[in-house]
C-alpha cells in the first residue's frame, strides 16, 4: 500500500487534522463558473497540499470527485423567498448531496427560519439516521454549542460576520474559534475572512482542527481587486 492509499484509509478527521481545506466555488455570475473549471481548481489545490475540498452544487462535486480523491465537504447554495438561510437550507439539498456522495454535508446552523417550515434539528436527525457526517456552519458560540448538542460531527465558523448578530469585522473571528475549540468536544474548523497564511496558522494555534480558505485562493477577481484597491490608494495619496 502506497502513502496515498494509506492516507485514504485514515478516518476523515484524522486525515484533515491541522491541514488546509480549499473551498472551490464559483457562482453563476462569476468568471470561473462551471464544473470543469472547479474540478481543475480542486486538482490544483490538491497539488498544492490541500487536505480536502469544500464544494457547492452536485455538478461541481461530481466533477471534482473525478479529478481528485480528496475528501469533499458538500454544500448547495440555494435561495428561497422568505428565508435568509442559504447554505443547504432544506431536505431537498441534503438529499441531493447524499445522492452524489460527500464525506461531510455542511449546512447553516443558525436558528433563523428555514423554507417550508423545516428545521435545523430535523435535517440533522435525517442525516444522522442515515450515517451521514454533518458539519454545522455557525456564526456564534451559542450556535456551535447547540449544534453539538444535536450530535453534529463538527462545526465551522463559516457564518461569522454573515448574520446581523455576529461580529461585523474585516478580520477573521479568532475569538469564536478560540472559544469554540475550548468548549466543544467535536472538531472546530476555522473559516471566513482568512486572507493570509499567517492568519491560517494563528487559527490552528488557537485550537482549530483545520482551516478552510476560499476566496483568497480560488476567486482571482477578488484577489485582483485587493491588489488594485491598495495600488489605487497609494497612487492617489501621492498625487
Amino acid at each position: 500500500m502506497n502513502n496515498r492509499e494509506e492516507m485514504n484509509q485514515q478516518p476523515l478527521f484524522d486525515r484533515v487534522r491541522k491541514g488546509l481545506i480549499v473551498s472551490c466555488q464559483a457562482l453563476e455570475d462569476e468568471p470561473l463558473f462551471g464544473a470543469e473549471t472547479m474540478a481543475k481548481m480542486a486538482k490544483s489545490a490538491e497539488v498544492g497540499g490541500a487536505v480536502a475540498i469544500r464544494a457547492n452544487s452536485t455538478q461541481d462535486i461530481a466533477a471534482i470527485k473525478k479529478a481528485t480523491k480528496l475528501p469533499i465537504i458538500g454544500i448547495i447554495k440555494r435561495v428561497y423567498n422568505g428565508s435568509d438561510v442559504y447554505i443547504t437550507p432544506t431536505l431537498q439539498e441534503v438529499r441531493e448531496l447524499m445522492e452524489v456522495g460527500v464525506d461531510l454535508i455542511a449546512l447553516d446552523a443558525t436558528r433563523r427560519s428555514r423554507p417550508n417550515g423545516e428545521t435545523f434539528e430535523s435535517l440533522v436527525a435525517y442525516m444522522k439516521e442515515r450515517g451521514q457526517k454533518v458539519m454545522a456552519d455557525i456564526s456564534t458560540l451559542e450556535e456551535g454549542l447547540y449544534a453539538a448538542s444535536l450530535g453534529v460531527d463538527c462545526v465551522s465558523t463559516t457564518l461569522s460576520g454573515y448574520t446581523p448578530y455576529s461580529p461585523q469585522e474585516p478580520e477573521p473571528d479568532y475569538t469564536l474559534v478560540k472559544e469554540a475549540a475550548g468548549q466543544l468536544e467535536i472538531p472546530v474548523f476555522a473559516e471566513g475572512k482568512i486572507h493570509m497564511p499567517s492568519q491560517a496558522v494563528q487559527m490552528l494555534m488557537l485550537g482549530a482542527h483545520a482551516v478552510v480558505v476560499g476566496s483568497a485562493i480560488t476567486r482571482p477577481q477578488l484577489i485582483t481587486e485587493r491588489y488594485a484597491v491598495e495600488i489605487r490608494k497609494a497612487t492617489e495619496q501621492r498625487i
